[in-house]
């Protein structure tokens, strides 16, 4: 079975090394490479060019998605593996994603893990990126690690490119809408980069809930996080003893996850962990303003989609 590994970036700097070391590091070697740049000013595009077996494709102002259906097109393989080129991809990603395939599914469902160093890195990984044993049947696969048939892809119409985020979740929605067969390949392991800083973070998780918004996605989720959050701040403003203690133990079973994530994942210094325990609630707050702030942007932009939408 033949499969073309597709892939976008743009100005990814030092990280379009190791990505392209990666992909030569793998046990199942892709049968072609096509990566598409949105017109990168870092040297990344040259870094691409003088790679061997790289189709390097350049696209400026070219949105993710636009990318990514440029580099399905000139691929020639009838299954498409794909990632993001700031990636790191584990030695049997390309293998462990390709299982599901063989196997008879229409779309495989890879992973990814957070590349991590500082306690705020940490701390934004444990409230957004799952551990292997939180997967679920159903579960959607981000663009970071996936692979797809051909057919499939094209029954769904593709990435929408009139979405600029979110890209990726649309077309899994209507990859499942189109009768596609959807498996977990939890080993197919694709490590992603945290954002480093928290004004990186907060627009990551705004663009991410705008993209919701603006396509339709999600809704009950958001709507169920400003619900939330209203409960909590009337609690506080009634000053009720009972009312605020609920308020406290719903507040500690949300951060529970996170907090089991965090302490997984960080160094087993005691101070470091009290420090991680102590920062997740207020980063889980700081996402969830960013989502809460993003979803109202992406709501009053709505309209000036709404053509895309229904024909996405």
């Amino acid at each position: 079975m033949k499969v073309s590994l597709v892939a976008t970036v743009k100005d990814a700097g030092p990280a379009i090394s190791e990505f392209l070391a990666s992909v030569r590091g793998q046990t199942r070697q892709p049968d072609e490479v096509v990566v598409v740049d949105g017109g990168s000013t870092d040297g990344t595009l040259e870094v691409l060019r003088n790679a061997e077996g790289v189709v390097a494709i350049s696209q400026p102002g070219a949105n993710i998605s636009r990318g990514r259906n440029l580099a399905v097109r000139t691929a020639t393989a009838e299954v498409l593996a794909v990632s993001d080129a700031d990636c790191v991809l584990a030695p049997d990603w390309l293998e462990a994603l390709l299982g599901p395939i063989e196997r008879g599914a229409d779309v495989s469902a890879g992973f990814y893990r957070p590349i991590a160093t500082s306690l705020l890195e940490h701390c934004a990984a444990a409230v957004s990126v799952p551990e292997r044993d939180e997967l679920r049947e159903g579960w959607m696969p981000s663009a970071r690690s996936i692979a797809f048939r051909r057919e499939t892809f094209e029954q769904a119409g593709g990435y929408p490119e009139w979405l600029d985020v979110g890209e990726d979740m649309f077309l899994n929605h209507r990859m499942v809408a189109a009768g596609a067969r959807i498996a977990l390949a939890p080993e197919a392991v694709a490590f992603w980069r945290v954002r480093p800083t928290l004004s990186a973070t907060w627009r990551q998780y705004a663009r991410y809930a705008e993209g919701d918004a603006i396509a339709g996605m999600y809704p009950h989720r958001h709507l169920l996080r400003f619900g939330v959050y209203g409960l909590l701040f009337g609690a506080l403003a009634s000053r009720r003893p009972w009312l605020l203690a609920a308020t406290a133990a719903g507040s500690i079973a949300y951060a529970r996850t996170p907090i089991r994530r965090v302490l997984r994942r960080t160094p087993s210094g005691f101070t470091e962990r009290w420090q991680a325990i102590a920062a997740v609630p207020p980063m889980m707050a700081f996402v969830d303003a960013a989502k809460m702030w993003g979803y109202l942007r992406g709501l009053s932009k709505r309209g000036r989609y709404s053509a895309g939408i229904r024909t996405g």
